[in-house]
């Protein structure tokens, strides 16, 4: 797409639609520069002809006619040039007219007499019959005035062509997909809804039709001497091909071709048709054990309830009771966390065959196209060089560049971004050919360059260290110039941001700026200096207005979701943050091999890669890497139904983000036996089928609510030509309805496989791009509702994978062993509660919401264990106060002398010692199936009860002012510290309220421990006994809170002023509760006696 390097910007509310040339002073040009004339009727832009020249309709004047204008004024008016009057003359793919003379020049029979049929049309054809029609671009010399494709041009389609399936989606598990019922319709249809139908003869398609039961099985041929003989000559080909695939297909002089590869009857041991992955369950030995402890523990349970219920503490009944309340809240959350981790797997992919398969030798490869999305706010707070880092390393990912296209949204709408992001696409013209050439690991250069390896390791080729050099110095001098944009932004001039020809920039007001897009990369003319194409790049900053609502990061994605479709409609999308860049550029090769496996990848909606970082200490103190939930949560869903979509790193399917349902796989019918009478096995079975009919036709209008326009409903109306434009113009309404008004976007949420007209000009594509971010597209829309990312929350992910298993998707968990992605953590105390903030509130909203998946999503296709999970995940915020409670509970007891237990019996301490020794037998068993090591589970202990106290304590309140009073509260980070050396921001310490909590805890805690000892101190040796269980409560919660310590203390080499302030204030109250305590005081009182001296 070539918009010559120049800024779109416009509004479609406003009806404002430039084009800022930036190489010519002060001018701004309209959008009909790109596509030349526009027709003088209709005021469309007049399309390009295959030869590249502009349509002419009169040889005599060249008065600027559109093709569809030229037809219609052909075949309905006066034939004549409203100019010079003169007679239109016939041109080639134009249909014959009456009074049209015999023209030796033109052989075109194909077209001469071809109107068109639209009722006729499959839905790919109507698809792109709708996008044709809005863009006005016509289809050359193969298609007529309707902009629809000619029934001659679907006849002439190859046989091997497809027949659309009756059943939309559903597949018969007993009838093998060569024998489908079929009602052939009279074209050939280019669908979505396909399947492949074997002919043994191209040139005379055999009818296909449907086995009869009542039917003796001789009279299909079975059984008898020529079935035999054709059994036996199908034997001997698949030998034969068995034989060509062992000796000649692996060699690469093989003269084995595509088309015989192609072959349907070739053998299953041929590589490229094996599955692209497989499930790899854990052993027995690890996990058979692991689920017997889980059922021991939960036995172990039902004994201490029953012990703890029917042994209160007289003396301290209020603790006693909340204790208890508290344990049960435990038991509740430890169910609802356990029971999903019953089934983990780990899966493995198979490269190799993804390549056999989809990129023959000598033929173009047929990997499905990927958009992939990256969003960012602020510069200043997201560096521009992370997000030029990330773009790079897009841009070389090991995939075919024409299937690469890269959007980047800047919600900011600033200058800054975008001039780095021109920076990017120059210096991406050496950096990408340099990756591929020498196949770098990771393409991101800051990483790539800062590696503590050796880089000539595996390197042979002579160049590669003088180039290696030369790139780095590249990149010095691009580093030096995204810095010198950064130092420029941080002081805004009062009139705003001027770009280089003199025109201010259209975002200087944040909340009030039109639409933008500029395409720096791809189908542009611009090349790699090896003269290589490269992958599109796209920048996009929707359109913001005050009074409308933006939804933040999620209504950016939705956005984008949106121009992707207008301008390249990849059937499958990329999502990651500006600090998550690609590691491994086999991650979207990782992602097909689920997405385009045959067999298993028609029901994934995305797949999920885990999270890694860089830049953490080795101790990982404040648990950043989330190791826990990563390699043995995550492992535990997809055993399920699929792991949870966690914001980034993350390959969807595009018709799944539209709402739409998972292609349903049909049951088996129920056998009956013949053992029992015919009457016995009705009655039963009638029985059976009148309780299920209501529920079966339930869950029927369910999934028919959210079939696409192409179901067999309108299959069938299309081949009997009956109400289909009526119905054609209710189904469109709908659409309309769903996803805007768009008829271009519209028309590609129908193209299951994706793509756009190759033939549609760049101006008409672009007014529609402009059109799909207008901050008012989405009103009266189910975008943000049943389609796109969803809103409702802070935390979009959640909500958004939820939706999707509502609908009966399943996703996949790919964990290569190289990570596909990395990205940077925030490392230091406040940072990370921070995140761990936004988090909860996210799920405090869902919580409060219609989503909430406690009562949200019932007969869909969600599974009961990933329910759980679901609910898991929306239900911890809420942990926290009976965690705050039970953290307090050591403290009060050392202080007032009481317990939450009586007196600990034998059977008693027997229970107690068999719950904490199944807590570490599970834990221990699942370290080991999850290979997490017990450094990282250790501290995910401890931050969660760091995290518990304090972010979900503030995530609750701040959740329900917000969704019951509508009061939002924010709470800022102050930095106190300067950072040096490595890993210097682990000890940067900034003060926010998030600290109060789990302070007081840890003070309250530290108090009593050395009120209780001192109390035991005083009152002699039979005190002791009861004093260790309270020591031991208390020192569980002092030992869980110790990273939090660490924070406080910073470096060890300075004190924070803060840390004086709080110590001054403990050691204050220590002394007043040591005056009341008084240990060296008995309790009755002061001993009076005489000591014999007369003081008188």
């Amino acid at each position: 797409m070539n918009t010559g390097g120049r800024l779109i910007a416009g509004s479609h509310n406003r009806n404002e639609f430039v084009l800022i040339n930036a190489d010519e002073n002060s001018r701004i040009k309209s959008v009909q520069e790109l596509s030349g004339q526009t027709c003088q009727i209709c005021g469309d832009e007049i399309e390009i002809t295959v030869d590249g020249e502009p349509f002419v309709a009169c040889n005599e004047c060249a008065f600027p006619v559109c093709r569809p204008c030229y037809e219609y004024e052909r075949r309905e008016g006066n034939q004549a040039c409203p100019q010079c009057k003169t007679r239109y003359k016939r041109i080639k793919g134009s249909p014959r007219v009456e009074g049209d003379e015999e023209e030796d020049d033109i052989d075109d029979l194909d077209n001469e007499f071809d109107y068109g049929n639209a009722d006729a049309l499959g839905p790919q054809q109507a698809a792109e019959a709708m996008v044709s029609s809005r863009l006005n671009t016509g289809r050359s010399s193969h298609s007529n005035v309707s902009g629809m494709p000619t029934q001659s041009e679907v006849d002439s389609s190859p046989l091997g062509s497809q027949i659309p399936l009756l059943t939309y989606g559903e597949e018969d598990a007993d009838i093998s997909s060569d024998r489908h019922a079929l009602i052939v319709p009279p074209f050939m249809g280019h669908g979505s809804r396909v399947h492949p139908v074997p002919f043994t003869e191209p040139s005379i398609p055999s009818q296909p039709r449907p086995m009869v039961p009542k039917k003796d099985i001789a009279v299909y041929g079975y059984g008898s001497v020529a079935w035999k003989d054709r059994m036996e000559d199908w034997k001997k080909r698949q030998n034969e091909k068995l034989q060509v695939v062992k000796h000649e297909g692996g060699n690469d002089g093989g003269n084995f071709d595509g088309d015989e590869m192609d072959d349907p009857d070739l053998p299953m041991m041929d590589e490229g048709r094996q599955p692209l992955s497989r499930k790899l369950p854990i052993p027995s030995s690890k996990i058979s054990p692991y689920r017997l402890i889980i059922l021991l523990r939960l036995v172990i349970l039902s004994f201490f309830f029953h012990y703890r219920l029917l042994h209160p503490v007289e003396d301290a009944y209020g603790l006693w009771l909340t204790s208890v309340i508290c344990e049960i809240w435990f038991a509740a959350s430890w169910i609802l966390d356990q029971f999903p981790k019953w089934y983990p797997i780990e899966r493995e992919t198979y490269l190799d065959r993804l390549s056999l398969r989809y990129e023959k030798e000598g033929k173009p490869s047929e990997l499905a196209p990927v958009d992939i999305f990256v969003s960012t706010v602020d510069p200043m707070k997201e560096p521009p060089l992370i997000t030029a880092n990330t773009v790079l390393s897009i841009l070389a990912v090991d995939y075919p560049v024409d299937k690469v296209a890269c959007y980047v949204s800047d919600d900011g709408a600033a200058m800054l971004t975008f001039e780095a992001l021109s920076e990017t696409s120059e210096f991406a013209r050496k950096w990408v050919p340099f990756c591929k050439k020498f196949n770098i690991e990771p393409r991101a250069p800051e990483w790539y360059f800062s590696q503590k390896m050796d880089y000539l390791k595996n390197k042979v080729h002579p160049a590669f260290v003088r180039e290696r050099r030369e790139i780095k110095r590249e990149y010095e001098e691009f580093k030096v110039r995204i810095n010198g944009l950064v130092a420029t932004a941080q002081k805004v001039p009062e009139e705003g941001w001027t770009m280089q020809d003199g025109t201010p920039w259209p975002g200087n007001n944040v909340r009030d700026h039109p639409g933008m897009i500029q395409v720096f990369l791809g189908n542009s003319g611009v090349r790699d200096i090896e003269g290589n194409e490269l992958p599109r790049l796209v920048y996009v900053s929707r359109e913001k207005r005050p009074g409308f609502e933006h939804h933040k990061k999620a209504g950016a994605m939705n956005s984008l979701i949106r121009v992707s479709a207008v301008l390249s409609n990849a059937p499958y999308l990329l999502n990651v943050d500006c600090d998550h860049y690609i590691n491994n550029s086999k991650a979207l090769r990782e992602a097909m091999c689920f997405m385009m496996d045959p067999t298993s990848g028609k029901k994934v909606c995305y797949v999920q890669f885990p999270q890694r970082f860089d830049g953490i200490d080795r101790h990982d103190r404040y648990s950043n890497r989330n190791v826990v939930f990563f390699d043995i949560n995550m492992k535990g869903l997809d055993g399920i139904q699929g792991p949870i979509y966690v914001g980034t790193g993350c390959v969807f399917r595009r018709q799944a983000l539209y709402g739409y349902d998972a292609p349903v796989k049909k049951k088996p019918p129920r056998k009956t036996c013949n053992c029992w009478p015919k009457w016995c096995c009705l009655c039963c079975g009638s029985r059976k089928n009148k309780k299920t009919k209501p529920r079966a036709e339930k869950k029927k209008k369910h999934r028919e609510a959210s079939k696409q326009i192409h179901a067999l409903e309108n299959i069938e109306e299309g081949i009997e030509g009956s109400s289909t434009g009526k119905s054609s113009e209710t189904s469109q309404m709908k659409l309309e309805k769903k996803f805007g008004q768009s008829p271009v976007f519209v028309a590609s949420t129908l193209l299951e496989n994706g793509g756009v007209p190759h033939n549609a000009s760049p101006a008409s594509l672009l007014r529609e791009a402009i059109q799909v971010i207008s901050c008012g597209y989405e009103d009266k829309t189910e975008w943000g509702k049943e389609v796109g990312w969803i809103y409702g929350s802070v935390t979009e992910d959640i909500l958004t994978g939820f939706k999707m298993h509502c609908h009966g998707w399943r996703s996949v968990y790919c964990i290569p062993k190289r990570p596909a992605f990395k990205g940077s953590a925030p490392i230091n105390l406040s940072d990370r509660l921070h995140q761990v903030l936004r988090w909860a509130l996210g799920s405090v909203e869902i919580f409060l919401s219609r989503h909430c998946p406690i009562w949200y999503g019932y007969g869909g296709g969600l599974k009961w264990l990933e329910r759980f999970s679901y609910i898991n995940s929306v239900v911890y915020p809420w942990t926290s106060i009976p965690l705050i409670v039970y953290c307090a509970l050591p403290a009060i007891c050392l202080l007032t002398g009481k317990f939450i237990v009586p007196e600990i019996s034998n059977y008693a301490s027997i229970i107690f010692m068999a719950l904490f020794i199944s807590i570490a037998a599970t834990g221990v068993l699942e370290m080991q199936w999850g290979g997490v090591g017990i450094d990282d589970w250790w501290r995910n202990e401890q931050f969660w009860v760091i995290g518990g106290v304090s972010s979900h304590l503030f995530a609750l309140v701040q959740g329900l002012l917000k969704v019951l009073a509508g009061v939002s509260t924010n709470f800022t980070v102050t930095s106190k510290a300067a950072d040096d050396g490595d890993f210097s921001e682990l000890y940067l310490f900034k003060w926010t309220s998030l600290l109060i909590p789990p302070m007081t805890l840890l003070i309250i805690n530290v108090i009593g421990v050395v009120v209780g000892i001192s109390d035991a101190i005083n009152n002699g040796y039979d005190s002791w006994g009861p004093l260790f269980g309270r020591l031991f409560f208390a020192f569980w919660v002092i030992i869980h809170l110790y990273p939090f310590l660490k924070g406080l203390l910073g470096k060890q080499d300075r004190m924070p002023t803060i840390i004086v302030v709080w110590s001054i204030l403990l050691a204050s109250i220590l002394t007043l509760l040591w005056v009341r305590v008084n240990p060296f005081v008995s309790r009755d009182g002061p001993v009076l006696e005489v000591c014999g001296l007369n003081c008188d």
